[in-house]
């Protein structure tokens, strides 16, 4: 009994459960939205809230309070640099997504020096870091929308690729089996786990805990960045708070997949469900004319209730 008990317990399974209530909830408030092609939208949506969160739960399993709070930022910045890359054209593929992988592992690695060599705080190193992005984004384009995204980066986020699923979609399925491998079967991702559970003791056994926490900030970077990217051509065009609700969703998220904010304990897969079940509350929220602020309540409310339920203990489990 105790066995069946731990196994509803787990996050991921909660999450699952809360899936399937909530798209039943959504049906009952707006028939049609849990059919096929609203349930593939819904999934895009959760696709670009997943890849970034996909950055974010590698810093958070590195411990030391590790959170990421500049990647709304990052996802602006890097919407707006692919938008006057591309400016509408195919051509401008390649060399903006070049672009956006630079500037987010710039930022990140700025956030790693911040947090490593000068020893500040993670929260207010990413915290006084989305302010410095925010400023940048309004000095570049005064929050007036800017660029065009080339239309066969529109056609592979939001149109059927393959076996009727648009690509993005099959993007984060490739990034969550890279993450399964990475964190399970590679020394880096060992490596994630072992300085997160006990830093001391990882720098003790050689592991260069400096450079892991540098590295897990520029690919938090990086990954806001391919959302950002792919956010653009979601939308079509950008603008310079485009990124803003993924600081908290992406948090959530996380947390929601049973990672420990204490580091240590967690991984992807239930991430992935925890994008999920957000992007459906979002719609049901949507769906009963919830305002953007509402919603940003909800989320809130929602990450404090998650925090009382499963603790910030170690015992956190994905």
């Amino acid at each position: 009994m105790s066995n069946v008990l731990s196994f509803f317990r787990q996050p991921i399974v909660v999450a699952l459960f809360l899936i399937v209530v909530l798209l039943y909830l959504g049906e009952i408030l707006s028939p049609g939205f849990a059919t096929g092609g609203q349930i593939l939208r819904l999934l895009i949506v959760a696709s670009l809230l997943g890849i970034v969160a996909a950055g974010q739960n590698v810093v958070i399993l590195g411990g030391r309070e590790g959170i990421d709070l500049s990647v709304g930022g990052v996802v602006s910045l890097s919407a707006i640099i692919a938008g006057n890359v591309m400016n509408g054209g195919d051509a401008g593929i390649l060399p903006a997504i070049a672009a956006c992988l630079a500037a987010g592992a710039f930022f990140g690695l700025l956030n790693g020096l911040g947090i490593t060599l000068l020893r500040i705080p993670p929260l207010v190193m990413t915290l006084g870091m989305l302010g410095v992005l925010q400023g940048l984004l309004v000095v570049i384009r005064m929050g007036i929308p800017s660029g065009r995204a080339a239309p066969a980066l529109s056609s592979f986020v939001t149109q059927p690729l393959v076996f009727g699923i648009p690509g993005i979609i099959w993007l984060w399925i490739a990034i969550g089996i890279l993450m399964a491998f990475m964190l399970n079967r590679t020394v880096f991702g060992h490596r994630i786990y072992a300085i997160g559970s006990n830093e001391h003791a990882a720098f003790m056994a050689g592991v260069p805990v400096r450079l892991m926490r540098i590295a897990l900030f520029m690919i938090s970077g990086m990954f806001a960045a391919i959302a950002g990217l792919c956010l653009l051509g979601y939308s079509g065009s950008s603008f310079a708070n485009v990124g803003e609700q993924y600081t908290l969703t992406s948090i959530i998220a996380v947390v929601f997949g049973g990672t420990s904010l204490a580091g240590g304990k967690g991984g992807y897969t239930g991430t992935m469900a925890g994008a999920i079940l957000l992007v459906i509350l979002q719609g049901i929220l949507t769906t009963v004319n919830i305002d953007e602020s509402g919603r940003q309540m909800v989320f809130g409310a929602t990450l404090l209730l998650l925090m009382t339920f499963y603790g910030r203990g170690r015992a956190m489990r994905a």
